[in-house]
C-alpha cells in the first residue's frame, strides 16, 4: 500500500506530463507539445500510476482512454498545477517588483530619532509598499518574527549570524545642545556645564573623549539630568536641558534644523556602524532590496537632510 505522504513526491514533471495526455489527446502528441519522446511520457504516467496505485489510463496500442479514477485526479491536479503556477509567477515577481508587505524592526532610538523622516520619503518613492515597523530594544530573530529587515548598532563587530549584515553607515557619537546654551571650548570646561547623561546609574559618572589625532581625556563629571535611551535624550537636547551626547545619525535632522549644535566638534565618545540585517542577499524580494540601499544612500556620508 502507498503511503499517503508519499503519493506525489514524484516529480512535478510526471504530472504535467499527465495532465498534457489528457489535454491532447494522445501520448504522441503530449510529447510533441512538451518536446519529449513517446517513450519518455509513458514512462512518466507509469511512474505516476504506480506511486498512486491507480490506473489513470487505459492504454491500448491503438488509444488511450481516461479512466473515472483519472479524470478526477485530473481536475484536481490541472487546479493544483494552475496555483502552483501563479504562486511561483508571484514569487519571482517579488524579486524585481517593489511591492508588498516590508516588516522592519530596529532599536527605540533609530525608529524615533532617524527612521520618521527616512520612511516617509521611501513610501512616497515606492507607494506599492506598505511598512510595518517594530521598535524595540531586544534583537528579534527574523524567522520566528517574519522580519523583512533588522537595523541594529554596534560600536564593534556583529555576532556571528546565519543572516545576512550589510553595512549601512557609520556614526559618530558626540557632544551637542541647544544653540541658545553657553558651551565649553575644552573638555575640562565640561565641569561648570549642565550635562545630560545617557546611562542609568546614579551618581558621578566618567566621560571618555578622544579627538581627531587619537588623544584621550577622561571627565567625571555629575550630570544634571539622566535618561536611559538617545530618543529621548534628543528631545530633551532641543528643548535645552544641557549639553549631552547623540550619535550623530540621529543628531543630523535637528543639525540641519538650526535646532541643535555640534559641542567640542574635535572630540567624540565613540564611533559605531549601523547593519542592515536580512533573510537573503541578492535573493532578497525587491522590497527589501531597494529599502536598504535607500538607507545606504539616505544615511551615507554624501547624504543631505531633507
Amino acid at each position: 500500500m502507498v503511503n499517503e505522504t508519499e503519493t506525489l513526491g514524484g516529480s512535478l514533471e510526471d504530472l504535467h506530463a499527465f495532465c498534457a495526455v489528457i489535454e491532447f489527446g494522445t501520448l504522441s502528441a503530449a510529447a510533441r507539445e512538451r518536446g519529449e519522446t513517446k517513450g519518455s511520457i509513458s514512462r512518466r504516467l507509469s511512474r505516476l500510476e504506480q506511486r498512486l496505485g491507480v490506473a489513470l489510463l487505459a492504454r491500448t496500442p491503438r488509444s488511450v482512454s481516461v479512466t473515472e479514477e483519472g479524470t478526477a485526479f485530473y481536475l484536481k491536479a490541472r487546479d493544483a498545477l494552475a496555483l502552483l503556477a501563479d504562486a511561483s509567477a508571484s514569487a519571482r515577481a517579488a524579486q524585481d517588483v517593489p511591492a508588498g508587505h516590508l516588516r522592519l524592526t530596529a532599536p527605540l532610538d533609530l525608529g524615533v530619532g532617524v527612521l520618521p523622516p527616512l520612511l516617509t520619503r521611501f513610501r512616497a518613492l515606492y507607494p506599492q509598499i506598505d511598512i510595518e515597523l517594530l521598535l524595540t530594544d531586544t534583537p528579534l530573530d527574523l524567522s520566528a518574527h517574519r522580519i523583512d529587515l533588522a537595523l541594529r548598532a554596534t560600536p564593534g563587530n556583529l555576532p556571528d549570524m546565519s543572516y545576512r549584515a550589510s553595512a549601512l553607515a557609520h556614526f559618530r557619537i558626540q557632544l551637542y545642545a541647544a544653540p541658545q546654551l553657553a558651551i565649553p571650548e575644552q573638555p575640562q570646561e565640561l565641569s561648570n556645564y549642565p550635562v545630560l547623561a545617557c546611562r542609568e546609574q546614579a551618581g558621578a559618572t566618567t566621560l571618555e573623549l578622544e579627538d581627531e589625532r587619537g588623544r584621550q581625556t577622561t571627565l567625571t563629571i555629575k550630570p544634571v539630568m539622566r535618561t536611559n535611551d538617545f530618543a529621548s535624550a534628543l528631545q530633551l537636547l532641543r528643548h535645552g536641558a544641557g549639553i549631552g551626547p547623540l550619535p550623530d545619525l540621529i543628531a543630523r535632522e535637528s543639525l540641519a534644523r538650526g535646532e541643535l549644535v555640534t559641542v567640542l566638534p574635535q572630540w567624540q565618545i565613540a564611533r559605531g556602524t549601523l547593519y542592515a540585517i536580512s533573510l537573503g542577499g541578492a535573493q532578497a524580494p525587491a522590497r527589501v532590496r531597494l529599502f536598504r540601499e535607500f538607507l545606504r544612500q539616505q544615511l551615507g556620508p554624501d547624504s543631505h537632510t531633507g
